[in-house]
């Protein structure tokens, strides 16, 4: 595991986009972000899924990885925002997802929140 930043999540660091932010400015009264809940099946499908040959860190991993990069790299993003960047980090390093892939996902999110 590295602790290296990573572009495409660095990025995501400096737009400062959390959900107390976001929440604040639509006007939103929940304190727990939609995305929440997907960000928890992933951990437990990553956790409990049978991964063999996929480098897919085990539990003990993840949660070590999690909280070391959530006390350096992301330590200026809030709870739950650092354990998400942290997941696709530890992810990216092992190579079980592409960067560009990332970056390009991502990109097809925003345009699809900012057209409506």
């Amino acid at each position: 595991m590295t602790d290296q930043p990573i572009e495409t999540l660095s990025h995501i660091v400096q737009r400062g986009q959390v959900w107390p932010r976001m929440a604040a400015k639509y006007g939103v009264e929940n304190p727990v972000p939609p995305w929440k809940t997907s960000l928890d099946g992933l951990c437990d499908a990553l956790d409990h899924g049978d991964c063999a040959g996929a480098n897919v860190p085990t539990f003990k991993e993840r949660r070590d990885e999690e909280d070391a990069l959530s006390a350096t790299l992301y330590a200026d993003l809030p709870y739950p925002e650092n354990q998400l960047v942290s997941l696709a980090h530890s992810l990216l390093v092992r190579g079980v997802i592409d960067e560009a892939e990332l970056r390009q996902r991502l990109d097809s999110i925003r345009a699809r929140l900012e057209a409506s």
